[in-house]
This record gives structure tokens, C-alpha cells and sequence, in this order.
């Protein structure tokens, strides 16, 4: 099980969050870029669950020492055929 300790913005559509998982932790910067935010229909006050279900998703499929320092939603999208309609899921509750 992960435990996200802390996402913190940083600044306009920027946010670090540092978690962990047993004896490994990490720290990544998540980017959102306005296009992104635009397609999934997500406004300002509600990117930082974006991130937290990004971050979720992305944990499924890799470990935390594995986690990348960076996250760019585009790379991810570009990555994970699914990840759009995942997130459009869970925004849609």
C-alpha cells in the first residue's frame, strides 16, 4: 500500500508530492498542462485531485522507486492507452 504523504502546489499547474511505500519513498513534480485540463474538463480548484488520481493510477502500474521525477500528463496519455478514460471515470463520480 502507498501512502501519499504530501501534494503541494508549487506554482500555476505545478505541484510536487512525495510518498511512499514500506521502506521507499520518492518525490515527483507533476506539470499540467492547460489542453490537458481543458480535454478532461477539470478547473483550477480540482487539480490537485487530478494529481492524487494520476498519481494512483500511475502506482498500479509501476513501484515507488520506479516512480518518474517528472510527470507530464501528455507522457502519460502518450503512454497509457487508458489512462483518459480511467481519469474521465473517476472525474465523472
Amino acid at each position: 500500500m502507498t501512502d501519499v504523504l504530501a501534494i503541494e502546489p508549487q506554482g500555476e499547474h505545478q505541484f510536487v508530492v512525495r510518498m511512499s511505500r514500506r521502506e521507499e519513498t520518492a518525490e515527483s513534480w507533476s506539470n499540467l498542462s492547460p489542453g490537458i485540463l481543458d480535454d478532461l474538463g477539470v478547473r483550477e480548484d480540482d487539480e490537485e485531485v487530478l494529481v492524487r488520481r494520476t498519481v494512483a493510477y500511475l502506482l498500479e502500474h509501476q513501484d515507488v522507486a520506479d516512480f518518474p521525477d517528472v510527470v507530464e500528463l501528455e507522457d502519460v496519455v502518450a503512454t497509457y492507452a487508458d489512462y483518459l478514460d480511467v481519469i474521465r471515470s473517476a472525474t465523472s463520480r
